[in-house]
């Protein structure tokens, strides 16, 4: 579609442009959020157990300190991260990581459990604002037939963030093999986090959500500076498929439960929830798995040796999370998001079998350890090879641009109640009914995730932005093209 003087619309431009290093430094600036979620996400997994031993914590409590920074991203996502579809993307943008900055500071000087959670909480929310931000700004940005390989690309700097978290975690109990290590290594999120501001500064405002907003000089000349021409915004460009909501509504967003909108609702947030509760429950516990199926239990170790041993164990495994977002990357264009999330999905159940089987065996896992490294890399490949890419990318694509931020901030917010889920009851769990239990009802939680993607799947791969996002159901779910 052209304009006035046949000049080409902002959209379109934007959906036929040729990825440039403009492009690539835009996502860049906004993928690095990423990488501070990735980074949390292992770091609490190994100042848990010390925290809990220096503090003498309960079940209950332990699993609060796991899990409050993710109960703090459920409201950021869900009720916080709606307003971007208000305000705009770049606001936001500054306002998260100084949160995540100022608590991150402040957890070194917890002067007890429950100002630590608080602390935790609200650092919480910085990371749960950044998820529908960033992912709706990168779609809104890239072209059309390399949109969800940098997508996936962007939610890959998970996996650096898990490796940063992995090196100061064994490098911080290496040289202070000490409980009270642990507020030196959630301290440290404040370097990485203050670098991304200073990045972050000259990030320019998204041209879609300019161009629906009434700032059409501006969204022209930023779409001309991304992709090398001049513009117009057109009338598809402009066009609301439903007016922004007011008052409570903005935080509640009725239309993602409407009639052409719930198929997309559903999709985009039960299997993110349920992959989730996989996640976060094995990935923040994987040091206290390895402990529990291999390396606890011998007379000639301490506490902290067994912390340190399963640190290094889990940063070893987490290697094949790098492997697994690599696989995304090249597959996600070639094969299409639908099929590698329920790949994913597939083999992450027959993994968690696998460990439960493992723990179950006579002389558990130490005595098998092959089946557990097998079991281990297999989850972290195809979790990472699949839904935990996939999910972050569909929500971005498949939701308008007035509601985009809203619909990824709710599948991100109920994903992240998953999260908090499998964090809260795993310890829980495992001192009740067992280790091979709980990685048994995890399985039954992936199965259940990989039939509603079956279902309800939308593949968005090959089409336009405007295209995949027209709220029609139809549409939506016609097959995308080979």
């Amino acid at each position: 579609m052209t304009g006035p003087d046949s000049l080409p619309a902002l959209g379109r431009s934007i959906d036929d442009a040729e990825m440039s290093r403009r492009h690539m430094r835009f996502w860049l600036l906004a993928a690095l959020g990423v990488m501070l979620d990735g980074f949390d996400f292992f770091i609490i997994g190994v100042a848990s157990p010390l925290i809990a031993e220096q503090w003498n914590l309960d079940d209950a409590v332990k699993g609060l300190v796991a899990s409050a920074a993710i109960i703090g991203a459920i409201f950021g996502a869900a009720l916080l991260g709606p307003i971007a579809d208000k305000v705009g993307r770049r606001r936001i943008f500054k306002l998260d990581l100084v949160l995540f900055a100022v608590f991150s500071v402040l957890c070194i000087f917890a002067w007890n459990v429950w100002a630590l959670i608080a602390f935790r909480f609200v650092l919480g929310v910085a990371i749960g604002l950044d998820y529908p931000i960033a992912a709706s700004y990168l779609a809104e940005i890239l072209p059309a037939k390399v949109r969800g390989r940098w997508l996936v690309g962007a939610f890959s700097l998970q996996a650096v963030g898990i490796l940063l978290g992995a090196v100061v975690g064994v490098v911080v109990l290496t040289i202070l093999p000490h409980v009270n290590s642990w507020r030196l290594m959630l301290g440290f999120g404040v370097v990485p986090a203050l670098v991304i501001i200073w990045l972050r500064r000259s990030t320019p405002e998204s041209p879609r959500w300019l161009a629906q907003n009434g700032r059409e000089e501006e969204a022209a000349k930023v779409t001309e500076a991304l992709v090398g021409h001049p513009v117009v915004v057109s009338e598809e460009d402009r066009r609301r498929f439903a007016p922004p909501p007011e008052g409570l509504k903005a935080f509640i967003q009725p239309q993602l439960f409407k009639r052409d909108m719930i198929r997309r609702t559903l999709f985009t947030s039960v299997p993110w929830f349920l992959m989730d509760i996989a996640t976060y429950g094995v990935g923040i516990f994987t040091p206290t798995l390895l402990a529990a199926i291999t390396i606890a239990g011998h007379p000639d170790t301490t506490f902290l040796s067994d912390d340190i041993a399963s640190t290094k164990g889990t940063a070893a495994l987490d290697i094949f999370l790098v492997v697994g977002f690599i696989a995304a990357i090249y597959l996600v264009e070639r094969i299409g998001r639908i099929r590698l999330q329920l790949t994913g999905f597939a083999v992450m159940t027959f993994a968690l079998c696998l460990l439960g089987v493992a723990d179950g065996l006579p002389g558990g896992g130490e005595s098998h350890l092959w089946l557990v490294f097998v079991a281990f890399a297999l989850f972290n490949t195809f979790m990472n090879a699949g839904p935990n890419a996939t999910t972050y990318a569909l929500p971005a694509e498949v939701f308008p641009s007035e509601i985009r931020a809203a619909g990824q901030g709710f599948a991100a917010g109920m994903a992240k109640l998953g999260a908090a889920l499998g964090v809260f009851l795993f310890p829980i769990l495992m001192s009740s009914i067992g280790t091979s239990a709980v990685l048994f009802i995890i399985a039954g939680c992936c199965l259940i995730a990989f039939t509603v993607t079956k279902l309800l799947g939308i593949e968005p791969r090959g089409r336009s932005l405007g295209e995949v996002t027209a709220p029609s159901p139809y549409l939506a779910a016609r097959p995308a093209p080979p």
